[in-house]
């Protein structure tokens, strides 16, 4: 496998140590740091989805500044960023759109971040992503 897609829920779970996933994301975001999966990868919509939903579930500020940490990398700590940061630019904005607003994949339930994920997954030849959505399944290889 040459590359993998970290989703929400991945670093939700790996910042937060009361998540039901905690151990089991770990336990994987060890491996992808060990290069198992190749080269990792996330959206600045992934980091902005991340940080919101880590601080509503937790009520921690801290813990979504541990999630951004994780994404971006910390000096202080001489943590290594997880993932590289992709950007969802104009292009891969109005493609996503499109599939989202001609409801592509209306039996899947997927968010408009979802759909940029798709998008930015097919532009880079991503085959795996690591997410508890299972609305990804039958669309990607989904590892967790």
């Amino acid at each position: 496998m040459s590359s993998i897609f970290l989703d929400t829920g991945f670093f939700i779970a790996l910042a937060n140590e009361s998540d039901r996933d905690h151990e089991q994301v770990q336990s994987l975001s060890d491996k992808v740091r060990k290069g198992k999966f190749g080269q990792p990868y996330t959206s600045d919509y992934v980091f902005d989805e991340s940080l919101t939903a880590t601080l509503v579930r937790t009520g921690r500020i801290d813990k979504a500044v541990l999630v951004g940490r994780i994404i971006l990398g910390y000096e202080g700590e001489n943590m290594l960023p997880l993932a590289r940061l992709l950007i969802v630019d104009e292009s891969v904005f109005n493609r996503a759109w499109e599939n989202f607003s001609s409801q592509k994949y209306k039996n899947k339930r997927l968010s408009f971040t979802d759909h940029t994920i798709l998008v930015q997954m097919k532009d880079l030849g991503i085959e795996a992503i690591a997410s508890m959505d299972s609305g990804f399944d039958g669309l990607v290889a989904r590892i967790f």
